[in-house]
């Protein structure tokens, strides 16, 4: 391509030199004004032409209208202007797909680079805040084991994708009692979770939602907390279900004695922060006194706190030997991968999910179809 200047009093003049030298092939590169040019007092302008090979033309044709009004007697000109935005935005794209690629630097993981028909869900992973060993280890298994006929249909990816996520995630199955069994289960974790709601729903469940009217009777050990007991005591009140309040460990054991023919027993405990050692050595007390009765220790979390505050609070509160998690607050966050990381590096099953406020509705029964709609979506997923 051969670069031309050419100089005029006005655009007009200017161009015209460049069509009688060039033809009306020449292609436009830019036209500027020039101040006091060949040493004159008038400001002149420049005209930037590019001739081009015929067969390696590829431009647009357009009429400047602004050419045509610069004299009476001028007529409109064609001229050929080469497309540089559509080449730009092509150039754009493919440097958007090339930075969806490059695995992220702060995982120190420097050995994988992702490749474009599985840039979508590495975003999805990111979004989420999924635990970056496990991004990796799932990536390069997926990329490992998915057929490469598979790799060029998005849907596919996506299943297979679903398919590795229910693999890593633990769920406790919800099994109903038989007729003459009783099940004792504790609530514990920090304060503000949701334990005294989620019991509530889970009292409603099993005492009229299930169809098999169980017995349900409920202790409370949090004399703490302002308002704690009224709580109970309203939700109770309206389900017509015996309430225990239990102020001491001593006490415990009478109260379950009381509840013998409830084939469900929820325990609600005083809530604290995960740095109060003593509160949760407290919860302990209460546990020593009724050792010899199997009771179910569910570590109820919110779902809206990262990875780190998650495994911190799991870590004080595993001394009280936690069996499953319960996860509260879903409808409070968009990122899900918090979730599936923290119950696959602690190996505790998950039995329920909170999904709101409202008594006994806004709860799910552990799936991990839901969590994993809700990781592929950012949101919590109503059914």
């Amino acid at each position: 391509m051969n670069m031309l200047s050419f100089l005029g009093e006005t655009p007009t003049i200017a161009l015209r030199l460049a069509q009688e030298e060039c033809g009306e092939d020449a292609i436009v590169i830019s036209t500027k004004k020039i101040a006091n040019a060949k040493g004159t007092s008038k400001d002149m302008y420049e005209v930037v032409v590019a001739i081009e090979d015929e067969d390696k033309k590829k431009n647009l044709i357009y009429t400047k209208s602004a050419i045509s009004k610069a004299s009476e007697n001028s007529q409109p000109i064609k001229t050929q202007v080469y497309d540089f935005k559509e080449e730009i935005l092509k150039m754009q794209s493919v440097l958007e797909q090339v930075q969806k690629s490059i695995w992220n630097p702060k995982s120190q993981l420097y050995d994988l680079t992702i490749p474009p028909e599985f840039a979508s869900m590495y975003n999805i992973f990111e979004q989420n805040e999924f635990d970056q060993e496990m991004t990796y280890t799932i990536m390069k298994k997926t990329i490992k084991q998915l057929p490469i006929a598979l790799k060029s249909n998005p849907k596919k990816v996506n299943d297979f994708f679903k398919l590795i996520l229910r693999r890593v995630i633990p769920i406790k199955h919800e099994v109903p009692l038989r007729k003459h069994q009783r099940k004792i289960i504790m609530m514990v974790g920090p304060t503000g979770v949701g334990k005294t709601t989620t019991i509530s729903k889970l009292a409603a469940r099993y005492a009229y939602k299930l169809g098999q009217n169980y017995k349900v009777g409920i202790v409370t050990l949090d004399s703490f907390r302002v308002g704690a007991i009224e709580q109970l005591q309203a939700y109770t009140n309206i389900m017509r279900l015996p309430l225990e309040i239990v102020k001491k460990p001593e006490g415990l054991s009478e109260a379950l004695l009381r509840l013998k023919d409830c084939n469900y027993i929820f325990i609600d405990t005083a809530g604290s922060s995960q740095y109060d050692i003593d509160k949760i050595e407290l919860i302990n007390e209460y546990q020593k006194r009724v050792e010899e009765l199997p009771i179910e220790k569910i570590l109820v979390l919110p779902a809206n706190v990262k990875h780190s505050d998650l495994l911190e609070i799991y870590k004080n509160y595993s001394r009280l030997s936690i069996d499953y998690l319960t996860f509260t607050k879903l409808d409070e966050t968009k990122s899900f991968g918090n979730l599936i990381s923290f119950a696959h590096k602690t190996k505790k099953s998950i039995t329920y999910f909170s999904i709101g406020q409202n008594v006994p509705d806004d709860l799910i029964v552990s799936d991990s179809s839901f969590l994993i709609d809700c990781f592929m979506n950012n949101q919590c997923v109503r059914r």
